[in-house]
């Protein structure tokens, strides 16, 4: 999500003058969003400089620059695998979650935890001969560290990770360019509830969202709620209910009570990953209706914290990994929706949006030919704040695609004032290693005659919040 994004939610939500949740934070930075190889990065190789500090070439997932998109023989080689923030974290003996709107296996969250040259090696169909040596990123969360050691995973994707699984009509099995549906007979979800069971862990696999809000998080340590087939139903479509996928802010307030279980403290990411979907299909009102939705997480996470009491002991950060080509333009009246139309054009006399895209996805080429003239569709004639209208964009384009401009980060807690300027996006991961003291940053061991019982503490818990694919951090002090 970049800045326009947030701008636009801001009018839509609050008006010019109102603020979205995390601006009233005390501390903002910018961050550089460009790869090792691209100037405009995708989700897999920004999410890897958020959670691994290190720049990687587009499309690859928790390794170095040296491997190639799609070579799957560098990716397995350990040497070629960088560390997460979620293993360090691990090792310092913190709790440790993801919460997604989006597929677990999708580019973001696998960033937390998966080693692949391929963001689309989400389960074994999507795997290539020549990739047959690698494993598939479904199974690399349920199998491997750190992913089998998260405490909280929950999202959608329950084709990925398992074969025939249950459909209904509100949540068919997806098909089409960008799934993946398993057919090697594997049951992951099993899988990882066998897992559970070996360890004798108190543990819970809501599938519902009233299975989620009944969950009793006292009682629980680990938990793996997948709660469709494929990405999360936009928000304006669910009528929320027992049975339906629950809100970004039920799952995000769950995964924080059952995290802070762990007295050493915990780390959580959080992605309102439907922010990017919408913009990939060029919806703008659907991206910026999914930034209030995300909006509206982070205050409840905020009021949540403060009345656990450890709001004072927990550095909250909030940014993006990307931005997309979102433009406002024009000169829209104040107090005008910004879905709306901003002006005439002096070219063709006809109207404009005050939102519009740089690349068009499908439904956004509002172009025909009238007697051998191309001509721009009028958007005074249909309903531009439709949820469904395609934003007017220029070059068409299969999907809408990433911006490559700066994106903000804003932080408040303990540590937040580490951002305050123009940072390189792998400058998260080094704040967060620094705030948990784990990694490089981790405490040597004090000779016993140096401990006192007024030593000081050491922050303990971060979650990082992430939009269009967004990242929460919050931190807490023991």
């Amino acid at each position: 999500m970049g800045p326009n994004t947030a701008t636009a939610a801001r009018i839509y939500k609050k008006h010019e003058y109102g603020y979205l949740s995390w601006e009233r934070f005390n501390h903002v930075g910018a961050l550089k969003t460009y790869s090792n190889d691209k100037q405009v990065p995708d989700s897999a190789c920004s999410a890897t400089a958020l959670f691994s500090g290190v720049k990687t070439n587009i499309h690859t997932l928790g390794v170095h620059s040296t491997v190639k998109k799609a070579d799957c023989d560098s990716s397995i080689l350990k040497e070629n695998h960088v560390v997460t923030l979620a293993t360090l974290a691990q090792d310092a003996g913190k709790a440790t979650g993801i919460v997604t709107t989006t597929r677990v296996t999708h580019a973001t969250p696998a960033a937390m935890y998966a080693h692949s040259s391929h963001r689309d090696w989400e389960c074994d169909t999507s795997l290539p001969y020549s990739a047959s040596k690698c494993k598939d990123i479904a199974r690399q969360l349920v199998e491997d560290e750190p992913g089998n050691n998260f405490n909280v995973v929950m999202g959608g994707g329950r084709q990925l990770l398992m074969t025939d699984p249950p459909s209904t009509p509100d949540d068919p099995i997806a098909e089409g360019i960008g799934t993946c549906k398993r057919v090697d007979g594997l049951n992951l979800i099993a899988e990882w509830t066998r897992r559970m069971e070996d360890k004798r862990v108190r543990f819970a696999l809501p599938k519902n969202r009233k299975e989620l809000l009944d969950l009793d998080t006292s009682k629980t340590d680990y938990v793996l709620g997948i709660f469709c087939n494929d990405h999360f139903p936009y928000s304006y479509k669910v009528n929320y209910s027992d049975t339906s996928v629950p809100t970004l802010e039920e799952m995000t307030t769950k995964a924080i009570k059952v995290l802070n279980n762990n007295k050493n403290g915990f780390f959580l990411m959080v992605e309102g990953g439907l922010i990017d979907q919408g913009h990939h299909i060029g919806k703008a009102r659907i991206a910026v209706s999914e930034t209030v939705h995300f909006s509206k997480t982070i205050k409840s996470t905020m009021e949540l914290l403060e009345a656990a009491g450890i709001l004072d002991e927990t550095l909250v950060i909030v940014t993006s990994d990307h931005s997309h080509t979102l433009t406002i333009s024009g000169y829209p009246n104040i107090g005008s929706s910004i879905f709306g139309l901003a002006g005439i054009s002096k070219t063709d006399k006809l109207p404009f949006t005050t939102l519009s895209y740089a690349i068009a996805a499908k439904d956004n080429m509002k172009m025909r030919v009238v007697n051998g003239t191309l001509v721009r569709e009028d958007p005074s004639k249909v309903d531009t704040t439709s949820y469904e209208y395609g934003t007017q964009g220029a070059a068409p384009n299969r999907v809408n695609v990433h911006g490559g401009s700066d994106v903000l980060v804003y932080a408040t807690g303990p540590n937040a004032y580490l951002f305050h300027r123009m940072h390189e996006q792998t400058y998260v991961a080094e704040v967060i290693k620094y705030a948990l003291r784990i990694g490089k940053y981790s405490p040597k061991p004090v000779p016993a005659e140096y401990h006192s019982s007024k030593s000081s503490k050491l922050m303990s818990s971060v979650i990082l919040l992430i939009m269009v694919q967004l990242i929460f951090s919050l931190k807490k002090l023991m």
